[in-house]
């Protein structure tokens, strides 16, 4: 037996002993989870300045702090979550009990992501435990420092049986797929995303798919060009232009688009200063695979920043593209780096009517001061969630669910959604032995005669 079965077996063993059904369980499990994150801050740090040339700063906002605020969150809220729900009653169902027990699933998976391999491999985790389940975790390879740094640490805080880490490559997690789950978290690409799902089928295994796809960022003429530039630029630049939700390219009217050029650039001079590359705030690429492809998707096209790298430390300029033809490689897959091609439309009905053309995106951004605009934009698209006038914001927010739709995913997680995403939902009635006089119709044998009302 290889010895993820043995895990797998483990974990299943631990989970069925019951240790994780008391709510005090999961709260000291949280509570540990918080420790270890206080605690081994420089550690994480440290694996993240290997991995992606995160700062302390970048680290802290970017991945520690959301993750910190879910747990504080799932601690307070447990007790009201957890709590049997009562549910409206019936005319024949006033006498009975009738209410929704949230139990917990099983033994799930958790495959983590690598541009935010901190936070997008515990995050997931934090609801998974709040609900009482045991967890298995995949953090990505590609992000190897800290995926080598969560499964040193993580059984240092947390029970062993019950929350293994599992490290490896493609061999690994095809082994750990062959595996039965009662559920199967998955943040990365739609092509990975399909292959998950159809080794999920084979044990009616149900998954929650964060995937990405390319988040349009729609800026209309008639908004703060300045404020909508710093918090573009913002976005997108952010990790090297490494986030699922990050804006991957601008729609916008050609009157503007020479305007939109000179104000990122002069967002990108007041983030990063004169070069990028000596800025302790800009990331780098992942690795060398990612950055040649990134790099590849610049070719031929007309650099209007940018467009400067240094293979040996993976450095890609921000570089920003202009009149870009919707049909070149760069607006055909995910961008995933800090390339942002501007593609002219002459009105907002076109602009609709480009994003409707595509896949549905993760995330979608609007920028307008009209009101109107921004509910029309919402109100004819579709998009895993949206902001208007920020951008990544929305993923911030407890009580907002994050996922997405169609090809940039199935089902959420976030705060109480975590919860209940990690839950069995049971619907429950019970009824009592008395009086059974109430119920003697419903009895054979029928009447010969159905009585007219």
């Amino acid at each position: 037996m290889s010895k993820i079965s043995d895990v797998v077996k483990r974990a299943w063993g631990a989970f069925n002993s019951g240790r994780t059904r008391p709510l005090q369980f999961r709260i000291q499990q949280l509570e540990a989870l918080r420790r270890m994150i206080k605690e081994r801050q420089a550690d994480i740090v440290g694996a993240l300045a290997s991995d992606l040339h995160k700062n302390e700063w970048t680290a802290h906002w970017e991945e520690m702090v959301h993750v910190t605020e879910e747990i504080e969150n799932m601690i307070k809220r447990l007790p009201e979550w957890a709590a049997d729900e009562p549910v409206e009653k019936t005319p024949q169902t006033q006498q009975d009990e009738s209410y929704i027990h949230s139990e917990p699933l099983g033994v799930v998976l958790v495959i983590g992501a690598w541009n935010y391999p901190f936070n997008l491999t515990i995050q997931p985790m934090v609801g998974a435990i709040a609900a009482g389940n045991a967890v298995i975790l995949k953090p990505s390879e590609v992000s190897e420092n800290t995926a080598n740094l969560l499964a040193t640490i993580i059984p240092q805080y947390l029970d062993k049986d019950l929350y293994p880490v599992i490290n490896g490559g493609i061999p690994e997690t095809t082994e750990l797929l062959v595996e039965r789950f009662d559920h199967i978290l998955y943040t990365g690409s739609t092509a990975v995303g399909k292959i998950v799902m159809t080794a999920a089928a084979k044990h009616l295994t149900p998954v929650t798919l964060e995937l990405g796809g390319k988040s349009p960022c729609y800026v209309d003429k008639d908004c703060d060009l300045d404020v909508a530039c710093r918090r573009i630029a913002w976005g997108k630049f952010m990790n090297s232009g490494q986030t699922c939700v990050g804006p991957d390219y601008i729609l916008c009217d050609p009157s503007i688009q020479n305007q939109m050029v000179e104000k990122l650039k002069k967002s990108l001079k007041e983030f990063y200063g004169e070069n990028a590359k000596q800025s302790r705030d800009y990331g780098r690429i992942v690795n060398d695979q990612h950055f040649r492809r990134v790099m590849g998707l610049i070719e031929g096209q007309k650099v209007a920043h940018g467009g400067t790298c240094d293979a040996a430390s993976r450095y890609i300029a921000p570089t920003i593209l202009t009149d870009v033809d919707p049909e070149s490689p760069v607006m055909q897959e995910e961008i995933f780096g800090p390339v942002m091609p501007i593609v002219c439309v002459h009105s907002l009905e076109e602009a609709i009517q480009f994003i409707n053309q595509r896949e549905k995106p993760l995330a979608l951004y609007v920028f307008s001061s009209n009101d109107k605009v921004i509910k029309k934009m919402i109100a004819e698209t579709s998009s895993g969630g949206v902001t208007a006038n920020d951008v990544i914001v929305h993923i911030t927010v407890h009580s907002l669910p994050f996922g997405g739709v169609g090809h940039s995913g199935m089902g959420a997680y976030h705060g109480k959604k975590s919860f209940d995403t990690f839950s069995h939902r049971r619907s429950c009635l019970v009824r009592s032995l008395q009086n059974d006089e109430v119920y003697k119709a419903r009895y054979p044998p029928s009447p010969a005669k159905m009585s007219r009302h």
